[in-house]
């Protein structure tokens, strides 16, 4: 299969970084056979190379960050490990048998499973466990399904997937973290809606921000009716 990156997904791009909207299936990094190659693909079409920072999960879409230059990319990777990048997520959720609070903060420890890809969250510290805060707010309640907004504090390894499954709340589509179901298009209801960081190369504390937003590229009317309820 042929894959290509239409102009229109470029959400920023300088000679130091690129944005893009990602589709759910291509890959950030580590693409396997038959798998859409983003830093291939982008290096194709506009020369040199690419380095993914904020790097999404194969089944998630929206804001990919990547770097196009050594300096670059260890500028951007100081700036994520500081805490100066701002990340906000959409989520369409499963309804749940609780009842869920407006808003609220989420905090777990999370441990990574190699070999089965997945990541489990605990409540209490642990030897080979990273902490993991995240905020949310729901936007929108439908029949079937809530509408979320997702502050990353931290970034962690499926992090979003495992601390809600560990609530009891599953992303449309997502099986591996207990989705009744899965989606037609092989991907799952999580897209990474904006981002805010440091323009590269700047020295801390003077160079300007970046904001971008992505919407939804893959359009339905759950992702419509996602958007109408929020105005972030």
């Amino acid at each position: 299969m042929e894959h290509t990156i239409d102009e229109e997904r470029i959400i920023y791009k300088s000679d130091e970084c690129m944005v893009v909207n990602k589709i759910p299936g291509e890959a950030a990094e580590g693409a396997v056979k038959e798998m859409a190659d983003l830093p291939r693909l982008l290096s194709e079409q506009f020369g040199g190379t690419f380095t993914a920072v904020h790097r999404l999960d194969v089944p998630v879409s929206g804001c990919t960050l990547f770097a196009r230059n050594p300096a670059s990319l260890s500028f951007l990777n100081a700036a994520f490990a500081a805490g100066r990048v701002q990340k906000y997520y959409w989520a369409i959720i499963e309804m749940p048998p609780l009842d869920l609070a407006e808003t609220g903060n989420l905090v777990h420890w999370l441990e990574t499973d190699q070999r089965r890809n997945k990541s489990a969250a605990y409540t209490k510290e642990g030897p080979e466990r990273k902490k993991a805060i995240l905020r949310y707010r729901i936007t929108g309640r439908g029949t079937h399904y809530l509408f979320m907004e997702i502050e990353l504090i931290t970034g962690r390894r499926h992090q979003i997937r495992a601390q809600l499954a560990a609530v009891g709340i599953h992303i449309k589509g997502d099986l591996k973290y207990g989705a009744r179901r899965s989606e037609k298009s092989g991907g799952i209801r999580l897209h990474a809606r904006s981002l805010r960081f440091p323009a590269p190369p700047g020295p801390p504390g003077t160079e300007k921000y970046i904001l971008v937003k992505a919407v939804p590229f893959l359009r339905d009317r759950l992702w419509e009716d996602f958007e109408k309820s929020t105005t972030r």
